[in-house]
């Protein structure tokens, strides 16, 4: 099984970055679709982005120019680096897995939640002056 674990969260002022981490344990990461979901305050989760056991990415569109999904194959790691953060990417993010070959095929669609059997606890991301 895959357990997650998130790192990286923190309060930055706006037009900061923030790089968050996600170690994977369980699997190797080229056996797994990776992706990243926030959420903000009393609303439901959304896919922010999300990277295939292929390496093909997607990004919502919110996100596209600022943020950047990577993994370290050899660390276990997956990255989501965000640059350029408005006060409205505030939230709670969560890293979450699945071992499969076809979860975000060729970054056409978003990632959904019932995609993904492994999650992180969260991270909070707070994007404040």
């Amino acid at each position: 099984q895959v357990q997650l674990a998130e790192s990286g969260g923190g309060l930055v002022q706006p037009g900061g970055s923030l790089r968050l981490s996600c170690g994977a344990s369980g699997f190797t990461l080229d056996d797994l679709a990776i992706a990243w979901f926030r959420r903000a305050p009393e609303n439901a989760r959304e896919g922010v982005s999300c990277i295939s056991s292929d390496g093909s990415t997607y990004y919502t569109d919110s996100v596209k120019g600022r943020f950047t999904i990577s993994r370290d194959n050899a660390k276990n790691t997956v990255y989501l680096q965000m640059n350029s953060l408005k006060p409205e990417d505030t939230g709670v993010y969560y890293c979450a897995a699945q071992p499969s070959h076809y979860v975000c095929y060729r970054g056409l669609y978003p990632p959904r939640m019932s995609d993904f059997g492994s999650w992180g606890l969260g991270t909070q991301v707070t994007v404040s002056s």
